[in-house]
This record gives structure tokens, C-alpha cells and sequence, in this order.
């Protein structure tokens, strides 16, 4: 069987599972990284796993301390708040650019992203969460706004530990899964019309309802 740290380079797969460690809580928020340590349990060496660090710590979900020190970020209602209000804002604006640039390429890069969406039952579940990013990405490059693609794309994965916060403290409803699959339908379909209203409309609709946004609580009352 073949090694995954050679298959997909030792940078990469270094990135890939801390990455998934820390999505995942594996590696608690606030925890001290080893980096001998952390090396010899994921099987790389210190170098891949310090180039992973630093990507981690540009997206947020590590802190670096010193040299040699790097902590998870912990994850703060104060945060949470400033993420929800920031996508409560930018989203729907993506979506009604969205709506207004879209092209037939566009178009069917959101109508794939949609037919691979499954609901979110856990939070372990990544490959869930994988495609549930790549249908908001679709509805952010269908904006054509490279600034506002950046900004959204950077805060994602510190977003996604938020929702796993959500997720850890209420499983959703079977009405709450059936209402959050509409609601990206109702986005696609708005997008797809051209109608950029009722894309921005539905789109705060969905931030309103998400998982960021029960994660504020959560954390508000620990």
C-alpha cells in the first residue's frame, strides 16, 4: 500500500492532516504542537511540518509563537460573531454579483456543486463539509470579484471550526437539514435566473440560519 505522505508530497500531506486534526478537533483548540512530536506521529519530517504550520497560521487556524512554538488558535464567541457578521454581509453581496456575472461555465460549475451537496450529519464529517464549500466557492467565483473571492476563500476554513462548534452542540433536525438543502437550491436557482435580489435575499437567509451563527451562543455561555 502505497505511502499517502509520498503520494501526495510531504508538504502537502503534512498540511492535509493537521489540517484535518484540528478541523476535526482531533487536536484540541488552545493545544501546544510538539513539532518533533507531532513530526514522528504523522510520519514527515520537521521541515514539511513547519511549511505546514505556516500555511496553517495563514488561514488562521495556528498560532505562532516563537521559532520552535505554534498553538491551535482557539476559537472565541467574539471571533465568531466577527465572522458571522462579516459573512451575513458578503455573501448575499457575492450571490447577487453572482447573479449578475455568472456565465454558462458559471452556471454549470453551481449545478454540480449542488447535485454533490449531502446534509451535514456530524461533525467529523470533512467530505460533507468539502462539498458544501465548493458550492459556496462556485456562487463566489460566479461574482467575478477577485477582492471579495480572497476575502471569503481566506476566512473559510477558520469559519468551518465554527460550524463544527455548531454541530458538536445541536445536531441539526431532519427540518433543519430539508430547509438548509432548499435554501442552496433556492441560491442556485436565483443565481442561475439572473435575479440577484432574491439571490442576496436567500443567501442572508442561509447565513441567518447556519451553523456559525449557533456557534456564538455556544461559545457565549462556556
Amino acid at each position: 500500500m502505497a505511502n499517502p505522505a509520498v503520494a501526495l508530497s510531504k508538504n502537502a500531506y503534512a498540511y492535509e492532516e493537521l489540517r484535518r486534526q484540528i478541523l476535526t478537533g482531533d487536536i484540541p483548540q488552545g493545544s501546544v504542537l510538539n513539532q518533533a512530536q507531532l513530526a514522528q506521529e504523522i510520519g514527515v519530517s520537521t521541515t514539511p511540518l513547519r511549511e505546514a504550520l505556516r500555511r496553517l497560521a495563514a488561514e488562521g487556524l495556528v498560532q505562532l509563537e516563537s521559532h520552535r512554538d505554534a498553538r491551535v488558535a482557539s476559537l472565541t464567541a467574539d471571533e465568531a460573531r466577527d465572522l458571522y457578521v462579516i459573512r451575513e454581509n458578503l455573501d448575499p453581496l457575492a450571490a447577487g454579483l453572482a447573479a449578475e456575472s455568472r456565465t454558462p461555465a458559471d452556471i454549470a460549475n453551481i449545478q454540480a456543486a449542488l447535485e454533490q451537496l449531502t446534509p451535514l450529519h456530524d461533525a467529523a464529517d470533512l467530505g460533507a463539509m468539502t462539498v458544501h464549500r465548493e458550492f459556496h466557492r462556485a456562487i463566489y467565483n460566479a461574482s467575478h470579484n477577485p477582492l471579495l473571492i480572497g476575502i471569503l476563500e481566506g476566512l473559510w476554513d477558520k469559519a468551518d471550526r465554527y460550524r463544527q462548534i455548531g454541530l458538536q452542540s445541536q445536531k441539526d433536525s431532519e427540518k433543519d437539514r430539508i430547509r438548509v438543502q432548499e435554501e442552496h437550491i433556492q441560491i442556485a436557482d436565483a443565481v442561475v435566473a439572473g435575479d440577484a435580489i432574491r439571490a442576496r435575499e436567500i443567501m442572508h437567509r442561509h447565513v441567518v440560519g447556519s451553523l456559525g451563527r449557533r456557534a456564538i451562543s455556544v461559545l457565549a455561555t462556556r
